[in-house]
């Protein structure tokens, strides 16, 4: 006995749900470039170079933790982390502004039991850029110091109430953005031949 009932018929919502909604025609170029990935990702330097990511990322929270800062898990076992700041009495967004005028790319994120978005009370923090450009441990813990540091004046900027729009002039912000500079052009860049 075949039922033909409506409360059945998904058929044409599923099709239309697939294509277009979710997804359009193949794109032969993101069909080669994830297969290259994933013969990058099965290749014993590729592990290497995670299990390296890692430790880098270790030694960061490390540093942070012996700063008294306030990891959202305690640490990390991944390639990032996630600072929960506010305790330090920062947001993420001031705290992201100021970074991105020194010259250190995180990014804002809520936290777990935050009421609201508008606000993060977080960052993110990924190592394999930095491992990638051949960064040690050690120096992981001076990267520490200037995210500590751009806490501090992400602090004092807040406090005063002053605009995020005019901290490129701020002198705290101008002489951490030059260490961090001086610092990261010891790096090469990957793929640059320098």
């Amino acid at each position: 006995m075949v039922v033909s009932s409506d409360r059945y018929n998904f058929e044409e919502k599923i099709n239309f749900a697939v294509f277009p909604s979710l997804q359009g025609g193949p794109h032969n170029t993101h069909i080669a470039a994830l297969a290259i990935a994933l013969k990058q990702v099965a290749t014993p330097e590729y592990k290497a170079y995670m299990q390296q990511v890692k430790k880098k990322a270790r030694a960061l929270a490390s540093a942070l933790l012996d700063k008294n800062c306030r990891l959202v898990t305690g640490g990390t076992d991944n390639h990032l982390l996630l600072w929960d700041l506010r305790n330090l009495g920062l947001t993420g967004k001031s705290f992201e502004k100021v970074c991105e005028i020194c010259h250190i790319t995180l990014n804002k994120i809520a936290i777990f039991d935050e009421k609201g978005m508008i606000t993060p009370g977080g960052v993110r923090i990924g190592t394999p850029a930095m491992t990638s450009r051949g960064c040690l441990e050690s120096d992981f813990e001076i990267i520490a110091d200037f995210l500590f540091r751009a806490a501090q004046i992400a602090n004092l900027v807040q406090r005063q109430k002053a605009s995020l729009m005019g901290l490129q002039s701020n002198k705290d912000i101008v002489e951490l953005g030059t260490r961090v500079e001086n610092f990261a052009t010891q790096f090469a860049l990957p793929g640059l031949d320098v």
